[in-house]
């Protein structure tokens, strides 16, 4: 998407921004029925910057109600004001009363003042809107309505060009209306390489604590975009910087200041950092990851001792799961991010036997091991190495060739099943089908040949009986901790 070139103050021959079909019929029909009708918010944001505008709001006089006759298909989306159709949010101009929770005001007025509409906003670069009045407008006499044209009355587009955000009016009172705002002004910094402008980074920094009275959902929203921004650490460092961070995210906080021999001048803190862009660089779209780089060091500042973090990946494992599950994230995932956490401390030895790998693919997860490579390999450019460090490409290889030789590596891939050990010794169902289906599956993994259903019945009815045994793994056991 072309960059819109912005004007000066005087908004002389801004194009008209690039809206999608439904936006356009829309406003149309607002228009059409003689209401004010403008596109406001950070969607207008992005199309000056030349980024992709997803999500599309309008702000009109026209009251819920009637936005409902006009629009039947429509459904409302709040107690504010908003009505939702088509995906796009429409709102009434409101202006705002007194906010006692810090998360919502505790009554809305309507307005016909688009003005008075924007003032209320957080930043100047969501104040901007495009649109025009309802009914005949322009000057007198005119025989048509007033073209559509920008607004600006905070003058956002002075902030768009410097790349700063700043808050609408006094900072302070934007974010006791709403503590949210603390948070997205980090984020949105994040998103769009902008800085923040000093009297709203000072007024973050005074009203830090206000973020007690959020409701995690909000937070955990917030949360997902942080590590979505490019490179994400921007964020988090603002979040610390302004004093945000140990009320959001104690187990982050936690790590600033904790020695951390890797980097010269960083503590665990800079190296979760370095962590985190690396894996967004590594696999951008890859949320597990992402978030497991962000907390996979969040057991060590309580295993701290003696220089060393032992066991530092089991209670990583443990925070990650309690953090996660705080914000509401799903808990597939929550799991995928603690096991991997929970293994990330593996050390891969040259002399590992193939069967050696197969058995590290099994006990990781065939499903988790690409994602564990990823992960150490940011957590190695976090450490100031190369990413394959510690002979990442070479165990990769071999377990990509482990998979192209098809070795079973799952109960699934069996030559037999429960239901063959239950004919073959003429026992019930019961409790000791899964070990034993587990020691078969050891033995296939030790020697793939074994993989075959004679085999392996010979094996289960000897080891039902309390003779032989399964494959030696001592030999060559894939070594994890460190």
């Amino acid at each position: 998407m072309a960059r819109l070139p912005l004007p000066g103050p005087e908004l002389i021959d801004l194009p008209a921004p690039d809206l999608p079909d439904e936006l356009d019929r829309l406003l149309d029909h607002l228009w059409a029925n003689g209401h004010a009708a403008y596109v406001v918010g950070g969607a207008i944001r992005d199309q000056l910057l030349g980024r992709e505008s997803a999500d599309w709001d309008v702000a009109t006089d026209a009251l819920p109600d009637r936005l409902l006759e006009l629009f039947p298909n429509g459904a409302y989306e709040n107690r504010f004001g908003t009505v939702l159709t088509d995906g796009i949010e429409v709102t009434t101009f409101r202006r705002d009363h007194r906010y006692r929770d810090h998360r919502r005001p505790d009554e809305v007025t309507f307005t016909d003042s688009l003005e008075e509409d924007l003032s209320r906003r957080d930043f100047t670069i969501n104040a901007i809107a495009w649109g025009r009045a309802g009914g005949a407008g322009g000057a007198p006499g005119a025989a048509g309505p007033a073209p559509a044209h920008w607004v600006d009355p905070t003058d956002g587009m002075a902030d768009v060009r410097a790349r700063r955000i700043r808050a609408v009016g006094d900072p302070g009172a934007r974010f006791e209306e709403d503590a949210l705002r603390l948070v997205r002004a980090a984020r949105i910094a994040a998103q769009l390489g902008f800085t923040i402008e000093r009297r709203t980074r000072e007024q973050m920094a005074a009203h830090a604590t206000d973020v007690r009275f959020l409701a995690l959902e909000r937070i955990g929203r917030e949360l997902d975009r942080l590590i979505r921004a490019r490179p994400p650490s921007v964020g988090f460092r603002v979040l610390a910087d302004t004093g945000l961070l140990e009320p959001l995210f104690p187990e982050l906080a936690g790590q600033r200041g904790v020695p951390q021999d890797k980097v010269p001048g960083h503590d665990l803190w800079d190296h979760c950092l370095a962590t985190l862009d690396a894996a967004a660089g590594i696999a951008p779209d890859d949320e597990t990851l992402i978030l497991a780089a962000l907390l996979h060091d969040t057991g060590k500042p309580e295993t701290f001792a003696d220089g060393r973090f032992l066991g530092h990946d089991e209670a990583g494992a443990r925070i990650a799961s309690a953090f996660l599950a705080r914000f509401a994230y799903p808990g597939r995932l929550t799991a995928r991010v603690a096991r991997l956490i929970q293994w990330h401390m593996f050390r891969y030895e040259p002399a590992w036997s193939d069967a050696a790998v197969r058995r590290f693919m099994r006990r990781v997860g065939v499903d988790l091991v690409d994602d564990l490579l990823r992960l150490r390999a940011a957590d190695n450019v976090g450490s100031g190495w190369l990413p394959d460090a510690g002979g990442l490409d070479e165990l990769r290889a071999r377990i990509e060739a482990q998979r192209a030789s098809g070795a079973p590596l799952s109960l699934r891939e069996l030559a037999i099943d429960g239901h063959d050990l239950q004919q073959e010794l003429g026992r019930e169902p019961g409790p000791w089908i899964g070990p034993l289906l587990d020691r078969l599956l050891e033995s296939v993994i030790a020697d793939p040949a074994r993989n075959t259903r004679e085999t392996l019945l010979v094996d289960a009815r000897d080891w039902a009986g309390g003779s032989g045994r399964a494959g030696s793994m001592a030999d060559d056991e894939a070594v994890i901790g460190s």
